[in-house]
């Protein structure tokens, strides 16, 4: 099974997922030329891919929908209230019939030979969902645009080979940063982002002797950077109360504009 972030970022996110025999896209918030160039970096192409999974409706995580899913024909997998947002939104295009197809969370599904568990997300749109994807006994978690977390995404999030994890912004940049007040309590609030303290917190409550590989996503441009979002998650894991030190994984940074190393699982 296999991981990869073609982009991860506040301006565009898609994520690669699959096994020897399916590929599937999370997200599709970049154009299907940096989709292409990610993918062929680990030997994959679009058309060869089984389906999208949408996470939420925001432009940065489906701004090349349309024109992805409308040229191979690939099956796109979302909630319902996510769906009837796309559908309105004139920026993706006619979509043809039949290429929604609605799921629930902690509703499982399966596409090929992977197994597909989406769970509910903290985030202001309509009804936002992060995966878990598995194949055999083998896992790997998306959980970007979370607000808070809770017992419920830990309880969702346990026992992963590998994760995708949101460390958005730190929170003195963002407190003294050029952003307007709204802006900034929004993203601060419990359907914002997660902060990178609280992805620190939150990946002290998953890790286990197992766990591969952890990614750093979704981060800001203007509120972060990635030696800030690691130390800071690599400090919350070795400082916090748990029985590891942060070299005791492989953690390391999802890249805005490049695809990052494929995690194999």
């Amino acid at each position: 099974m296999n991981l990869c972030s073609i982009a991860s970022g506040s301006s565009g996110n898609c994520i690669y997922v699959g096994s020897d025999h399916t590929s599937l896209l999370v997200d599709v918030g970049i154009s299907g030329k940096r989709i292409e160039e990610g993918l062929r970096t680990i030997d994959r192409t679009t058309k060869d891919c089984d389906g999208i999974l949408i996470t939420h409706e925001h432009s940065d995580h489906i701004k090349g929908l349309g024109v992805v899913s409308r040229k191979y024909k690939i099956p796109i997998y979302c909630t319902e209230g996510t769906r009837n947002r796309l559908q309105g939104m004139a920026s993706l295009g006619k979509m043809p019939e039949g290429l929604y197809h609605v799921i629930k969370a902690d509703e499982g599904f399966s596409i090929g030979d992977l197994d597909i568990h989406p769970f509910q997300i903290s985030h202001d749109a309509a009804e936002p969902v992060g995966y878990r994807v598995n194949h055999g006994e083998k896992s790997v978690g998306i959980a970007t645009d979370l607000g808070k977390y809770n017992d419920y995404i830990v309880d969702r999030l346990q026992g992963l080979d590998a994760l995708l994890l949101e460390a958005n912004h730190d929170v003195n940049m963002l407190q003294v940063g050029p952003y307007p007040y709204a802006l900034k309590q929004r993203i601060l609030g419990e359907k914002g982002h997660l902060s990178n303290e609280s992805a620190g917190r939150l990946l002290c409550r998953l890790l286990h002797d197992k766990m591969k590989e952890i990614l750093l996503g979704h981060l800001s441009k203007e509120n972060n950077y990635e030696a800030l979002a690691y130390e800071t998650v690599c400090s919350e894991v070795t400082m916090g109360e748990n029985p590891w030190y942060s070299s005791d994984f492989k953690i390391s940074v999802a890249h805005r504009d490049c695809a990052s190393e494929l995690i194999i699982v």
